[in-house]
């Protein structure tokens, strides 16, 4: 009797049969990174600092010490940041440490089924168990739980963000972003995207809320001064250990300055040029213009601002989700180069080619990044060129096999690939 429940009444479709496969190799793979990897952790511990600053707010004991010369992990978090997580100092370390974990992988499924919600799927399609795997695979996610800091919660902040501006709901999408922001302003670059499509209402709670929460923590905090004149200083120095920017990368290779900021000038005009192509062709399409733009603008911040780090690349994903959108600009191999590139878990860390082996590793989220910009640089300036040729620029730039979605509307389930039922 209990094997029969394992024999199909019918013959299962190819979306059935799939979805069999990945969706007990999705949970278990969430369960090993959680139960084992995470519980594990690592010499790179992230969490150590917040909580130990938790705890000395709670007893209002200076926060902002750190000693900026040694390579451990830094308490880098705003006074707001400060407020909020203070009640992680509240229990012992390792409990605390293990509720950020079950938050933080919370958040990130949360934040997957609001993505695949975006794009116009449900948990019975094909594409949720696909999804799971694929984000819980990636080194973004895996090292999230390993060295244990917000980013999964950062992750849904801008899941939210998106997905109320797309239902409309302006004031309430600054909420997310607002929170985040008064934690670490990873999320802050992706708030021109509204500004360019002239929508001010998120910007109240995005700037309210860190206001708000800063006077608030400010006078409950024993030396926030030192934020100012100690830590805030910090966070605008490019450091040359564990950082895949430009200059980051730039620095611990010895290059000099000129180059360092050639490049860096180099890959802000390709951004700057593919934004406006997305502002002027892709405006309309809310779905494609968030998702792209936001991955567009996120990816730049990472490579070019003084700190980028491989587990930041999980705030790309809705740009990755946008391969199903038949005006994708990542439907190419080298899209999926460069997404190798920054979420793969894979070490290139080799005992026989140690020089090759480190470069690989250390340039590997950096490379990536640069190849997914040029990438979105050259698809969308090859549409606009063929555009121009073909006289239809006022039709807009998508293939003519690819029919673009009515003006002021998003792209609808009709206009997206069919990932089972």
């Amino acid at each position: 009797m209990f094997l029969q429940r394992f024999v199909p009444r019918h013959a299962r479709t190819t979306s059935e049969v799939i979805k069999a496969v990945f969706w007990p190799i999705a949970i278990m793979t969430v369960i090993h990174r959680m139960a084992v990897l995470a519980v594990n952790g690592a010499r790179t511990n992230d969490f150590a600092p917040v909580w130990d600053a938790a705890r000395k707010f709670l007893h209002h004991q200076a926060i902002y010490t750190d000693n900026f010369n040694s390579v451990d992990p830094h308490y880098l978090y705003y006074p707001s940041g400060t407020l909020l997580m203070a009640p992680a100092g509240l229990i012992n370390y390792e409990w605390s440490r293990w509720g950020l974990i079950i938050v933080d992988a919370a958040a990130i499924i949360v934040a997957g089924y609001v993505l695949l919600k975006m794009f116009g799927y449900g948990l019975n399609s094909l594409a949720a168990p696909v999804l799971l795997f694929a984000m819980f695979s990636t080194e973004t996610v895996s090292n999230t739980l390993i060295f244990t800091n917000i980013n999964g919660v950062i992750l849904l902040g801008e899941m939210l963000f998106l997905w109320l501006l797309l239902k409309g709901h302006q004031t309430w999408a600054g909420v997310p972003m607002g929170l985040t922001i008064a934690i670490k302003p990873t999320l802050a670059p992706i708030m021109l995207l509204p500004l360019l499509n002239r929508q001010w209402r998120p910007f109240v709670a995005a700037i309210g809320i860190p206001v708000v929460l800063t006077a608030i923590a400010w006078p409950l905090s024993a030396d926030p001064m030192q934020f100012v004149h100690h830590t805030l200083p910090n966070l605008f120095q490019a450091r040359d250990y564990f950082n895949s920017s430009i200059v980051g990368n730039g620095l611990y290779y010895g290059l000099p300055s000129w180059l360092i900021l050639a490049l860096r000038i180099l890959f802000a005009a390709l951004v700057l040029a593919s934004l406006w192509l997305l502002y002027r062709y892709y405006r309309h399409d809310q779905l494609f213009f968030l998702c792209t733009g936001s991955g567009l603008l996120l990816a730049a911040s990472f490579l070019l601002l003084s700190l980028g780090q491989q587990y930041y690349s999980m705030m790309l994903f809705p740009l990755m989700m946008t391969v199903v959108l038949k005006n994708s600009v990542i439907r190419n191999w080298p899209a999926w180069l460069a997404a190798y590139g920054f979420l793969s878990f894979d070490s290139w860390l080799s005992g026989r080619f140690r020089v090759y082996g480190e470069a690989a590793t250390y340039l590997r989220p950096t490379l990536g990044w640069s190849l997914l910009i040029v990438v979105i640089f050259t698809v969308l300036l090859n549409r606009y060129l063929v555009a121009r040729a073909e006289n239809r620029l006022d039709r807009g730039i998508d293939p003519q096999w690819c029919a673009p979605a009515p003006h002021g509307r998003s792209l609808g389930a009709a206009d997206r690939v069919t990932v089972g039922a």
